[in-house]
């Protein structure tokens, strides 16, 4: 077939833009920041000129690829209420009266006109009422967020050790006490706000958009800023800003009047009876022509894109895939369909893992330091202990409790690996990867599979075309013109197909000449995966063309050809494939005649140049890395080839259609390497069965369609450039393209899990080494360290151990997880290990020459100096040796250090002397409490030689392999028979008969129809 030679002379009006004060024609309106939407350098509005076919030929002309713009980042404090400055704990937002929560639209709201759109000066006072259109929670109250990190059973604990500190009216204690919960609470605040700052500044790179009318004329806003009654121009490949009720197409504006006699008639109708048929339903309450397609599928799971005309409404987060139109905004992001569902599940806040283990820990060591305070107590009764006096001595039953309370319950705990956990959000949002909630990186620490999508992922998302296929007897030109007529023609949102299929006419100026003759488009189908291609019916000199574009088994079932063509196109599609590449078939019908076929576009999109060393890395580190693509299966394998990740391909109509249930179904799933022409029930199919096996699952995903199965994963990744939809379903949003940003992200969440584990891991060994000390010795030499040092030795703990955030953790070289049987065994061997070296070093001060003292020393200060050294030194044994501790962490134990070696040389808080069963030498009891220079080197050499023997120990321990697997969960676990159960459960359905001469109904269980019946 020809192409048309001579130009019709008319234009098109499907992408006509409206200037709403000059009428058809003009120039759209606004600030043009439209074009950070996409990749080209040059505003795309200045290609708006009215003609659509012109504005096509002038973007190919002037195309170049640039740099993104970036969205810049939001300040939430925007037009604010303010609130009195002694009212301190009342929340910033809209002013009495006036909650947005509960806030009702007002009908007249909704009256907007269409041209002028709603004013500036209104905007304030509808903003103050409804609020910002965004689904996030409200600013947190900085004090009473300051005020959370006294909140906690082990936080109760200490608080109740103050309490009684009081009561004893030991005031040293007291103070101490008080400023250790400060030191914690102030320290956690501040990093986790540093890191919540850190993660927020880069969220304005995810920032939705809107174009709105507004003061008569189109405005590019943030979609944020919108208030209900706003005029919204919803178009193909943007997101629904809000929920919004359609007013008429973009270049039908008269129907204006249409829609408002509509909204009249609603308003007046009665309630209607219910239909007798849902064909009658359906067809009464559609108003026109449709006007756009979103695509519900996050919603309702409907796989196809819904229809949505006059009056309807489009729901906000949707993707538009069809149309352009007016709409008028009906609510706000949290009172609309999307925002009351989140609502519901706000109210239970669910800690996650992370969260429970934490309690679990906390819990523990307050059952075992209620266990030793018992035993200490019933030794005390054993030396005639009092209560309560002496009332400046350590030596009394409520002075034990204080101690044991202080040293057995770890203040810090709950703060470190919180702020371990903010910190750890900052250091990823560096890698950009925004972190959505801190328990992902958790999950994400733990992940084995990764399900990653193909291109962008682990291809460049860099598609180029090929030589193309071309028909006999047919003018490539003219093939190159009919695909680019059969594509979507928006250039401020074009598909990547279509981007480089229109884009490639500057290799065909005699296809751009084509393209400047005068057509007009009638009607445009986007593609979809039933028909699998996208038509558009054209004029052009008065003759109707039919333009498709798709999967080459498609494009060749509509043409009626020889067998001979068919086999060539077939062998050609085949080829294609073979070597990788993605095949696109082009034909077009001319009025009534037979369809031709043009040919074939072959697309190729390269790995990126690190993939395949990024996948031997991940397989390095435990991953297994599932590649999950809509491409033909030839084209999924001759990837997986290039990129060394295994050819175990499958088609995933295995999966629903391939006769594969149950445990057979599942194995599938668990050994496949990838699975090609993959829809989204298809992701989350495969999630479910990856995780029913006892997988933790990684899923990557860009588009509307994959929020419910990044939902359903353990750890959901919206990828760069991910739809407002996919990102607010993720837990972790990149803002890099590429395999190795999500792998590098793997990597810094096993650190930031190595440095919670060996805070844990030290934390635990701390208190059992001094209750196991001091319980012992207050039974057996009737001895404490005094309570003035222990909360010395409290603080210090905490002091030196607040930089383990930033300390240079290694990662593991697989999944991780808690194991806390492994990791109470190992930390209680600590401590016992610790409370031996202690009972040595006091054991040797009862011999006459003084053991470890030389010249002069005090017994209290001795103890306290070598507890704080292998205390403090420990963390450098659980956090392992494969890197070098930061300078943080160095200065910080450092600095304690050195404090606790001048409380042991000038005798701080030593005390007044007293007596021990067996008595300690006279010479060790000095009354000034300060000890001699050798003494404090003898001291620290001793700690140093415990610390090596601690660290040969603990290698030794990970060494073991029973113990280094202990606690670990088995990731391929089989359930044979529940699997099948389920697999046979899922076929079977419930039918309800009625017998209408008896007037009897009955339900009973049947085989569910397949969907082929049910299509039937």
């Amino acid at each position: 077939m020809a192409p048309p030679t001579e130009p019709a002379g008319r234009t098109s009006n499907s992408n006509i833009k409206f200037d709403l004060e000059n009428g058809l024609g003009g120039e759209k309106k606004g600030d043009g920041t439209a074009s950070q939407r996409g990749h080209s350098i040059y505003d795309v509005n200045q290609f708006d000129t009215g003609d659509e076919y012109q504005n096509l030929v002038r973007y190919i002309s002037n195309y170049r690829e640039g740099r993104r713009k970036s969205v810049a980042s939001i300040s939430p404090d925007d037009d604010v209420v303010k609130k009195p400055w002694w009212k301190f704990w009342a929340k910033k937002g809209a002013a009495p009266g006036m909650d947005p929560n509960t806030f009702e639209v007002p009908d007249d709201w909704l009256y907007t006109d269409l041209k002028q759109g709603l004013a500036s000066s209104e905007l304030e006072n509808r903003r103050k009422r409804a609020g910002w259109n965004e689904l996030s929670t409200e600013k947190e109250n900085m004090f009473l967020k300051f005020l959370s990190y006294f909140t906690g059973p082990i936080l109760y604990v200490m608080e109740l050790a103050v309490v009684l500190a009081a009561g004893l009216q030991d005031w040293i204690d007291f103070g101490v006490i008080i400023a250790i919960l400060l030191l914690n609470a102030g320290v956690g605040w501040y990093q986790e706000k540093q890191a919540a700052d850190v993660v927020a500044s880069l969220k304005g790179d995810i920032a939705l958009r809107a174009t709105v009318v507004r003061d008569g004329s189109e405005q590019d806003v943030k979609a944020r800023e919108l208030v209900p009654g706003d005029i919204v121009i919803i178009e193909e490949g943007q997101v629904v800003p809000a929920d919004a009720r359609l007013i008429c197409a973009y270049d039908n504006p008269e129907a204006f009047d249409e829609y408002k006699q509509l909204m009249a008639e609603e308003e007046g109708e009665e309630p209607r009876e219910k239909k007798d048929t849902e064909e009658e339903d359906e067809e009464d309450k559609h108003h026109g022509v449709s006007l756009v397609a979103c695509d519900q599928s996050a919603i309702t799971g409907e796989s196809l894109a819904v229809d949505k005309y006059m009056g309807d409404t489009t729901y906000y987060t949707t993707g538009c895939k069809r149309g352009k139109a007016f709409g008028i905004v009906t609510a706000n992001a949290r009172a609309s369909f999307v925002g009351r569902t989140a609502s519901l599940v706000q109210g239970a806040k669910d800690q996650g893992h992370f969260k429970a283990i934490m309690n679990s820990i906390g819990t523990a060591l307050l059952v075992v330091v209620v266990l030793w305070i018992l035993v200490a107590w019933i030794g005390g009764f054993f030396h005639n202990l009092n209560i309560a006096t002496p009332m400046h001595s350590s030596n009394n039953l409520l002075h034990y409790v204080l101690i044991l309370l202080i040293v057995g319950v770890p203040v810090g705990l709950p703060v470190v690996t919180t702020t371990t956990l903010a910190v750890g959000a900052a250091y990823l949002a560096k890698e950009k990867a925004i972190v959505q909630k801190l328990t992902a990186i958790e999950s994400l620490a733990g992940v084995d599979v990764l399900c990653s999508d193909k291109t962008g992922t682990l291809t460049a998302n860099q598609l180029s075309i090929r030589e193309p296929f071309v028909s006999e007897d047919v003018d490539v030109n003219w093939m190159m013109a009919v695909a680019a007529l059969a594509s979507s023609h928006n250039i401020k949102s074009l598909d990547p197909i279509d981007k480089v299929t229109i884009l490639t006419l500057k290799r065909y100026p005699k296809a751009r000449e084509i393209l400047e003759q005068g057509w007009k488009t009638e009607k445009y189908t986007p593609f979809d995966p039933v028909s699998k291609r996208i038509t558009a019916v054209c004029i052009c000199d008065g003759v109707r063309y039919t333009c498709a574009k798709g999967a080459p088994k498609a494009i060749l079932n509509l043409s009626n050809c020889s067998e001979e063509t068919a086999a060539l196109f077939r062998s050609k599609a085949g080829e294609f494939a073979r070597r990788g590449f993605r095949s696109l078939g082009v034909a077009v019908q001319k009025n009534d005649e037979p369809w031709d076929l043009l040919g074939m576009l072959s697309m190729f999109d390269p790995p990126r140049e690190d993939t395949a060393q990024t996948i031997a890395e991940a397989q390095f580190l435990g991953l297994q890395v599932k590649m999950l693509t809509g491409d033909a299966i030839a084209i999924a394998k001759e990837t997986c080839k290039m990129l060394a990740l295994g050819t175990k391909v499958y088609n995933s109509d295995r999966l629903i259609h391939g006769g594969l249930s149950g445990t057979t179904q599942h194995d599938l799933v668990e050994r496949a390497d990838g699975f090609a022409e993959v829809f989204p029930e298809h992701k989350y199919q495969v999630v479910e069965m990856l995780q029913q096996r006892g997988h933790l699952t990684a899923m990557t995903g860009d588009g509307v369609n994959d929020a419910p199965s990044l939902k359903k994963s353990d750890c959901g990744i919206a990828v760069e450039g991910a739809s407002e939809a996919a990102q607010a379903a993720a837990d972790i949003v990149f803002l890099a393209p590429g395999l190795s940003t999500i792998v590098s992200a793997i990597k810094i969440a096993r650190q930031i899990f190595q440095r919670m584990k060996a805070y844990i891991q030290y934390r635990i060994a701390l208190c059992f080494h001094l209750e196991i000390y001091l319980v012992s010795s207050m039974v057996i030499i009737n001895e404490t360290v005094r309570t003035d040092l222990i909360v010395f030795l409290a603080l210090f703990a905490d002091l030196a151990t607040i930089a383990v955030a930033y300390d240079n953790a290694h990662f593991e070289a697989r999944p991780v997880e808690w194991q806390l049987p492994k990791i109470w065994i190992i930390s209680v061997m600590l401590g016992v290990l610790l409370a031996i070296a202690t009972w040595i070093m006091r054991g040797a001060l009862f011999l006459p020459s003084g053991g470890f003292i030389q010249n002069f020393g005090n017994v209290q200060e001795v103890l306290f100096l070598e507890i704080s050294l292998t205390e403090n030194w420990l963390i450098f044994v659980t956090r392992g040796g494969q890197t070098y501790p930061s300078f943080q962490l160095v200065g910080a134990i450092f600095g304690v250090d050195v404090l606790s070696t001048l409380f042991c040389v000038f005798g701080w808080l030593s005390g007044d002397s007293y007596q021990t069963t067996p008595p300690t030498p006279e010479r060790f009891i000095n009354n000034n409490g300060r000890t001699s220079i050798v003494t404090v080197v003898v001291v620290w050499c001793y700690s140093i030689a415990v610390t090596i023997v601690i660290a040969i120990v603990y290698y030794l321990m990970n060494r073991v392999a029973w113990l280094d697997n202990l606690g670990r969960k088995k990731r391929s676990r089989q359930d044979t028979t529940m699997e099948n159960i389920l697999a046979h459960l899922s076929r079977v359905a419930v039918e309800h008969e009625k017998d209408d001469v008896k007037g009897t109904s009955r339900f009973h269980l049947a085989s569910k129809a397949t969907e082929a019946e049910m299509d039937e």
